[in-house]
C-alpha cells in the first residue's frame, strides 16, 4: 500500500528542513561577517580570504553530481541526515585550525555538505504537487537570508566576547543535533507521489534512476537555458554574501551597530522576497506555464538596476543607500524558488535530484571563483567596483538566458505531463 502523509506531518517535515537550512546557512554564511576578525588573526589579504570561500565552493561544485546520483538511488532522508552530520564535523575542524593553510583546508571540507540540497528539494516535491512547490520552496529559502542574519548577529554580538572559534564549535554542534532529528523524524516518500496523474492511487509505481532519462533531461532546451542562467546567477549571491559586510565596514565606514541596523532590515526583506517569488511564481504558473520564468526575469532585471544605483550612491547618503538596497533585496531572490520548481516542471521523478545537482554543479563551477575574483578586483581597485560589475554583469546575462527559456518551457512541460499520464495509465492497467 502507498503511504499517504497527513497534512500536519508534511508541514512537520518542512519545519525540520527549514531548521536544517536555517542553521546550516547560518554556519555556512557566518564566514562573511567573521571575515575581518579571521583576516586579522591570520594576517592575510583579501585575495587569500577569497580563496578560503572559493575552496569550499569548489568542493561543493565537484560533489553536486555525486550527491544527486546518490539521492536518486538511495533513501534521501538518511542521506540528508548524513550531510547534516558532516556539516557539524567539518565546522569543528575549522574551529581547531591554527594556521592559514590548515584553516583553508578545513573550510574547503565544509563544502562536502554544502552540495546536499538537491535531495531535500526532490523529497519535498514528493510531498507537494506542482501548484504548491513554488510557495514551499520559497518558504524554505526564507532560511538562507535569515540564517545569514543569525550568523551576522553571532559575529557582531558574541564573537568579540567568546571568539570566532567558539562560534564555529556552537554551530557545528547544532549540525549534529539536526542530523539526529532528520534521521529519526523524517520519512522517505515514493518518487513521483505528488504528481497529479497519480492522485487517488492506493499503490504507487516505483521509479528507478535511469541514465537514459537523465540524458533526455539534459537534452531539453529549457534545461540548457536554466543551466546557463545558473552559471551566471550565483556570482552575485556569492560576492554579496561573502564581501558585503567587509564593504560596509571598510569602504562606507559603518561601525558594528550601523552595519546591524542597515543589514538586518535588508536581510529580512531578502527573506520575504524568496517567499514572495514562490507565491508569484505559483500564481503565474497556474495561468501560463511560462509564469515562473517571467517572474524570474523581472527579479534579475530589477535587482541589477537597483544594486547599481545603490553602489553609486555617495557614502554620506546613507538613507538613499539603505532604500536602494532594500529594493535590491526585494527583487534579488524572486527567481530562486522558481528555478527549482521549473527544473521539476520538466523532469521525471527518478532523476530530479541528479538534474538539480547538475544545475547546481554548473552554477557553482563558475561562481565558486566569485569570492576570489572579487578579492582580486578589490585589491586592484576597491570592493565597490568588484561588487558592482560582477553582480550587474551576471544579472544582465541571466535576463538574456531567461528569454531563451521562455521559448521552450511550454513544450518541455507538456512533454513531462504527457509522460506522467502514460505512466499512470500503464500502472493502472497493470494493477487491474
Amino acid at each position: 500500500m502507498m503511504h499517504t502523509p497527513r497534512s500536519g506531518y508534511r508541514w512537520f517535515v518542512i519545519a525540520v528542513f527549514f531548521c536544517f537550512m536555517l542553521l546550516h546557512q547560518a554556519d555556512k554564511l557566518l564566514i562573511g561577517p567573521l571575515t575581518p576578525a579571521i583576516m586579522d588573526e591570520f594576517g592575510i589579504t583579501m585575495t587569500q580570504m577569497g580563496a578560503v570561500t572559493t575552496g569550499a565552493l569548489v568542493v561543493a561544485s565537484i560533489l553536486y553530481p555525486i550527491w544527486g546520483y546518490l539521492y536518486d538511488r538511495f533513501a534521501r532522508a538518511r542521506l540528508l541526515a548524513l550531510a547534516s552530520f558532516i556539516w557539524g564535523a567539518t565546522t569543528w575542524l575549522s574551529a581547531i585550525a591554527r594556521t592559514y593553510p590548515t584553516f583553508l583546508a578545513a573550510r574547503a571540507s565544509t563544502g562536502i555538505d554544502d552540495s546536499s540540497y538537491p535531495g531535500m528539494y526532490a523529497l519535498v516535491a514528493d510531498y507537494f504537487g506542482p501548484n504548491l512547490r513554488g510557495k514551499v520552496y520559497g518558504l524554505l529559502q526564507l532560511a538562507q537570508p535569515i540564517g545569514y542574519l543569525i550568523g551576522m548577529v553571532l559575529a557582531l554580538m558574541l564573537a568579540p566576547q567568546i571568539g570566532w572559534r567558539t562560534i564555529f564549535f556552537f554551530t557545528g554542534g547544532l549540525g549534529i543535533v539536526v542530523a539526529l532529528v532528520i534521521l529519526l523524524g523524517v520519512r522517505e516518500m515514493p518518487r513521483g507521489k505528488a504528481e497529479p496523474e497519480f492522485e487517488g492511487m492506493t499503490e504507487m509505481a516505483r521509479f528507478r534512476f535511469s541514465w537514459a532519462e537523465m540524458r533526455a533531461v539534459l537534452g531539453k532546451r529549457t534545461m540548457w537555458f536554466v543551466f546557463l542562467q545558473g552559471f551566471a546567477g550565483v556570482f552575485p549571491w556569492n560576492v554579496i554574501t561573502y564581501w558585503f559586510f567587509t564593504y560596509l565596514a571598510r569602504e562606507r565606514g559603518y561601525d558594528e551597530s550601523s552595519i546591524l541596523l542597515t543589514v538586518a532590515p535588508v536581510i529580512l526583506i531578502l527573506a520575504s522576497g524568496s517567499f514572495i517569488g514562490g507565491v508569484l511564481g505559483d500564481w503565474a504558473f497556474k495561468r501560463t506555464t511560462r509564469g515562473r520564468i517571467i517572474v524570474s526575469s523581472i527579479g534579475v532585471l530589477m535587482g541589477a538596476i537597483f544594486l547599481y544605483l545603490a553602489m553609486q550612491t555617495p557614502v554620506e547618503a546613507r538613507t538613499t543607500f539603505f532604500v536602494l538596497m532594500c529594493l535590491t533585496a526585494l527583487f534579488m531572490p524572486l527567481s530562486s524558488p522558481n528555478v527549482i520548481a521549473t527544473v521539476y516542471d520538466v523532469t521525471v521523478p527518478e532523476v530530479r535530484s541528479t538534474a538539480q545537482a547538475v544545475e547546481y554543479f554548473i552554477e557553482n563551477s563558475g561562481a565558486a571563483l566569485a569570492p576570489l575574483l572579487a578579492g582580486i578586483i578589490a585589491d586592484m581597485y576597491n570592493l565597490q567596483t568588484a561588487i558592482t560589475w560582477i553582480c550587474v554583469t551576471a544579472w544582465a546575462l541571466c535576463f538574456m538566458f531567461y528569454l531563451g527559456a521562455l521559448r521552450y518551457i511550454e513544450r518541455d512541460h507538456h512533454a513531462l505531463r504527457d509522460e506522467m499520464g502514460r505512466r499512470a495509465a500503464s500502472f493502472r492497467q497493470t494493477m487491474a
